[in-house]
């Protein structure tokens, strides 16, 4: 039986004003007394593979110790935890703040090459990241233009990166998905009997996506849309151009 006492009414009291209060007692964290002993328990976490506490993790990082190398390299392992865990909006909002916050880090170049990846693997719905990898000319087109301007910032301001070499290969791929993405739709237009949409996209591919290996149908798809819609004078620039480009065209066998 409780035995009620003078001595227990301060305790009483206390427990009393603390569940008024709404008091939840603070989790149990890193009990690391410096910032090098806390980041190094993090980075232990992150490269076992338990994205999720290594970014708690690195949070009480900066929270107690918000100055200095290490408060700065946890926001970029902390981007990269989010980009292990298919968190895209997270792992660019990220970059966007380390880029913001330390323009002139020596790895800065990182942030921008990662930003890169997150746009690049952006699906057209997040929900679905547990399905097998969609082909990279089906997924969210703005966010692969996005994510091809990310590299070339790579590219272009980072001459002695060492990512330069793979956001070029990352560019050159996104280039052809984008046409392909382009040229995907032309066909389409033209299946549905919509030949000024599919000139209109067919353009596109000849005008911006010049380089990619998507020109020479490009320009055979425009040639049909240009015959549908009866344009003489542009049909025949158009099949000049695409003799004088590929002269052995498979398209004009077809024709």
């Amino acid at each position: 039986m409780f035995m009620f006492t003078l001595r227990s009414v301060p305790v009483i009291f206390a427990l009393c004003f603390l569940a008024a209060c709404g008091y939840t007692p603070p989790k149990p964290g890193s009990t690391a007394k410096d910032p090098q002993s806390a980041y190094a328990e993090a980075k232990e976490l992150l490269d076992a593979g338990s994205y999720e506490s290594a970014i708690a993790t690195y949070e009480q990082l900066e929270a107690r110790f918000p100055y200095g190398k290490h408060a700065q390299q946890a926001q970029l392992d902390t981007a990269y935890a989010h980009y292990r865990l298919h968190e895209t909006e997270a792992t660019i909002a990220d970059c966007d703040r380390f880029i913001r916050l330390y323009p002139s880090h020596p790895n800065v170049d990182y942030a921008y090459y990662l930003k890169g990846l997150a746009y690049e693997n952006t699906k057209v719905d997040e929900w679905f990241n547990f399905l097998p990898q969609q082909p990279l000319s089906d997924r969210d087109a703005t966010a692969m233009s996005r994510a091809f301007e990310t590299f070339k910032q790579v590219v272009t301001r980072f001459p002695d990166s060492r990512y330069q070499e793979d956001a070029r290969a990352h560019m050159q791929t996104l280039l052809e998905a984008l046409a392909t993405h382009e040229l995907n739709a032309a066909r389409y237009y033209l299946k549905r009997r919509a030949p000024l949409a599919a000139a209109n996209r067919a353009q596109v591919v000849i005008v911006k996506y010049s380089n990619s290996s998507a020109t020479e149908e490009a320009l055979a798809l425009l040639l049909q849309s240009y015959q549908a819609l009866k344009l003489e004078t542009l049909s025949k620039d158009t099949e000049r151009v695409l003799r004088q480009n590929y002269p052995q065209s498979r398209f004009l066998a077809q024709k």
